[in-house]
């Protein structure tokens, strides 16, 4: 085998990859828009669980007067009535 021989066998390897790398990042990133893994109303931690099963459950975030999310703070530091 020549060295000519060599070089092309090389660069047509380094091509391939490359293209293979290139369909592999275009597949992950398409394939990373797909739906959320987890919804919004779903309990985040077991704490919030046993407050949904008691009918406690306060929401994390509430509107302020001018209609923005805020932390429900007042709601959620309150002691239990």
């Amino acid at each position: 085998m020549n060295q000519s021989h060599i070089t092309h066998q090389w660069r047509s390897r380094v091509r391939c990859s490359r293209r293979f790398i290139t369909v592999a990042l275009l597949l992950a990133s398409v394939g990373g828009c797909q739906k959320t893994l987890f919804d919004a109303d779903d309990p985040r931690t077991q704490f919030e669980v046993h407050d949904r099963m008691r009918q406690r459950y306060i929401p994390l975030e509430e509107e302020d007067v001018f209609g923005n999310p805020q932390p429900a703070l007042r709601a959620r530091l309150s002691p239990d009535a």
